[in-house]
């Protein structure tokens, strides 16, 4: 009797241990936010990852699969200012998970930190664009260090136990952090005023980072597909400023920079734009060291 006593501790033990050291679960809306989460929380968490580098955010589906993770998440991170607005919302709303709908369990980068580009007035004829400005904070080292912080702190908030590990995590991101920061900005001098054409309206926080001078777009308006008649108008664009890159984000249809790359001998860099990318942008640090290799590559 005695010993059927222990084995039953015992299986009750092994039953309810991995509960007591269950950690959070994060559903990060894009690559670079769950590769934040990882160093900031490391094996505290599991994140699940909404979309891949070769996707277009704008235009994801409301897919049962995500409704699932996002049904378990205990915290949700995106970037927010209405980039996800096509499908997040009906993945809250579906899932049924209040905690992660607003409040503590919500957690918007771009809230974190001061936007670029907001419009002075609404009007659909305009395009794509962000009522709250640019989403795309993540290319902006000084900005990802403000809102690792913010993480952070969101993250001791809903997991107290585990404070002072994500205290440690962060002392040890933002050292690392910013001292590739200021070697990304050494490599990256001789790219100020260097002038660029880009695909869509993505880079403005990389471009004022590293002073590239953004000269035209290959959309007329965000969101909007090139037409003919608008590319032909882009080639007198090139010839009088001399752009050194048309500038792509992985996910993008090269077909209109193709067009425009053979007619007017401008060389197109695909940059990684986030994590997985390409082939060397396998966390944070690797996608800023492969931004700018091929950046200076172009500029040279």
């Amino acid at each position: 009797m005695k010993r059927q006593l222990s084995l039953l501790l015992l299986a009750c033990t092994g039953l309810f241990a991995p509960m007591a050291h269950a950690g959070l679960n994060v559903f990060a809306c894009e690559p670079e936010w769950g590769a934040l989460t990882k160093e900031l929380a490391g094996d505290k968490v599991t994140v699940d990852v909404a979309t891949s580098a070769l996707q277009n955010v704008h235009q994801i589906e409301a897919k049962p699969s995500l409704i699932a993770k996002v049904r378990r998440a205990d915290l949700l991170i995106c970037s927010g200012a209405e980039l996800e607005q096509a499908w997040l919302p009906q993945l809250i709303r579906q899932s049924g998970n209040a905690k992660v709908a607003s409040g503590n369990g919500n957690f918007m980068a771009a809230s974190q930190v001061t936007t670029l580009d907001k419009p002075t007035q609404l009007d659909r004829a305009a395009g794509d664009i962000h009522p709250q400005g640019n989403p795309h904070v993540h290319l902006d080292p000084y900005r990802m260090l403000a809102i690792a912080k913010s993480l952070s702190a969101r993250l001791a908030l809903l997991d107290a136990a585990n404070a002072p590990f994500y205290q440690q995590r962060l002392a040890d991101f933002s050292s690392r952090w910013s001292t590739a920061t200021k070697q990304w900005e050494h490599r990256a001098a001789p790219l100020k005023g260097r002038k660029i054409i880009v695909h869509h309206k993505s880079w403005a926080y990389l471009n004022k980072w590293l002073g590239l001078v953004q000269v035209a777009t290959l959309e007329p308006k965000p969101g909007v597909p090139p037409t003919s008649s608008y590319l032909a108008g882009l080639l007198d664009t090139v010839k009088t400023e001399k752009p050194v890159a048309i500038v792509l984000a992985a996910y993008q249809d090269p077909k209109a920079a193709n067009w425009l790359s053979e007619r007017s001998g401008t060389p197109i860099v695909v940059l990684p734009f986030t994590v997985g990318g390409d082939a060397q942008s396998k966390d944070l640090f690797s996608m800023y060291d492969s931004t700018i290799s091929k950046l200076l590559g172009a500029a040279k």
